[in-house]
């Protein structure tokens, strides 16, 4: 199938040489060698070439460029390589066939969250999802239910919002004496809360999360994970883990999760999500029982 769409600037045709400024010059260079190689890679496809690709079929959308308001979808035949991931394919063709594909990405080793995509109808990391194990072509589209802001780049401005409610930073009693002195855990405890604290914020379970589409005040699976995380600390202060489980404790808080396992099942860090959140609401149901 042949790509669908223009990509980037086109060469300018009606301004003099002397209107074009040097950047303008460069980008239309670097546009024609990215249509060329396009070209080609498709050609090669199509023909059976020895060389092996990887098809992508990548969601584009820029509400500042007319012609590319109306979403759709564009083809990239991208070189394949053995370990090559979701995300190594998006920077390729972005850096060799249209350098206007807009995504976010940093440390590239599922540490940073910034990756999050909907892969082939899932929510998944770019840089954790290999391309061997997809089948082709591979859909990738931003997280659904995130307005989207161009291309695979979503507003996550509301997701930081419900995470910033629980007060999500350590707030002990007292600080021991010395400066120098870290404050003790116990293995045990350390144990107890290891996984919630590999939260990286990738947003992908508030993403599959039905509850948190049909309610904007539900804080949503993250940011209770990242409640659990400071809650279940024994070095906590002891009122300000009853301040949490009171933030936690009302109808859009942990009441709100249809335990459904959808945020459990598409966690990149595989975080017990679903029974996190449980043990939180055993947790508030405990401490409103009184036994006389």
């Amino acid at each position: 199938m042949k790509p669908t769409g223009s990509h980037g600037a086109s060469t300018p045709t009606s301004e003099s040489d002397d209107e074009i400024t040097p950047q303008q010059r460069r980008l239309a260079r670097k546009q024609e060698r990215g249509e060329a190689a396009r070209s080609q890679a498709v050609t090669d496809a199509s023909a059976g070439s020895d060389a092996e690709t990887a098809h992508l079929k990548v969601f584009r959308y820029d509400p500042d460029v007319e012609s590319k308001r109306e979403p759709r979808f564009d083809d990239f035949y991208v070189p394949y390589k053995r370990g090559m991931t979701v995300l190594d394919a998006l920077i390729y063709a972005r850096d060799e066939f249209d350098s206007s594909l807009t995504f976010r990405h940093s440390c590239r080793m599922a540490v940073c969250g910034s990756d999050g995509f909907f892969i082939n109808g899932r929510q998944r990391l770019g840089c954790q999802t290999q391309i061997s194990g997809l089948d082709e072509p591979i859909r990738v589209e931003p997280l659904p239910h995130q307005p989207v802001i161009k291309d695979l780049v979503v507003d996550m401005d509301h997701f930081y919002e419900r995470i910033e409610e629980v007060e999500p930073y350590f707030q002990p009693d007292e600080l021991p004496d010395d400066d120098l002195e870290e404050q003790r855990q116990s293995p045990e405890n350390r144990e107890k809360i290891k996984m919630a604290s590999r939260c990286i914020q990738c947003g992908c379970c508030t993403s599959s999360c039905n509850p948190a589409q049909t309610d904007d005040e539900y804080i949503g699976p993250a940011a209770i994970v990242k409640a659990y995380r400071f809650y279940f600390d024994e070095r906590e202060g002891k009122d300000i883990k009853e301040h949490r489980l009171e933030l936690l404790d009302m109808e859009d808080g942990v009441w709100q999760c249809h335990t459904q396992f959808s945020c459990t099942t598409v966690c990149p860090k595989d975080i017990p999500i679903t029974e996190e959140i449980q043990e939180l609401k055993r947790e508030s149901v405990k401490r409103d029982l009184k036994f006389w």
